[in-house]
């Protein structure tokens, strides 16, 4: 039996986050979506998962300072991060990838490359062998 791929969607603008779990559940994910950068943290906190994708303004504080963050957790800092952002700047996607993105995905984005970024990168991290709470990073 297969493992559902966990999935971790910090979103605020609604109707674009139900669009992302009704892609994902299509394709047998389990799926956890965040409205804001202090519910993320505190399900990253709780909750291994094998993806997480992550909006750049969110309401509380930005997608950069929750992915810097998701980088220091030992939990979560080989979770890889695609940002998806309306705000597709070379600038932006420099500093999401500085601060451990994997990539960066412009608002609105292609169906299908969305759905080929969360297998290619969801599916490397479960190929990553799993160190146990506390591993130093």
């Amino acid at each position: 039996m297969n493992k559902k791929t966990k999935v971790l969607i910090v979103e605020d603008e609604t109707p674009l986050a139900m669009l992302m779990v009704s892609i994902l559940t299509r394709l047998h994910c389990d799926v956890t979506v965040a409205q804001n950068g202090k519910k993320a943290m505190e399900l990253a906190s709780e909750r291994r998962f094998d993806l997480i994708t992550l909006d750049l303004e969110l309401p509380d504080t930005t997608g950069f300072a929750i992915c810097r963050e998701l980088k220091q957790r030992h939990i979560s800092y080989k979770t890889p991060v695609i940002f998806i952002s309306a705000s597709p700047c070379q600038q932006d996607i420099d500093e999401a990838k500085k601060h451990g993105a994997v990539d960066y995905l412009p608002k609105p984005f292609d169906t299908t490359e969305f759905i080929y970024k969360v297998i290619y990168y969801a599916r490397a991290r479960r190929l990553t062998p799993q160190e146990p709470y506390g591993s130093a990073a």
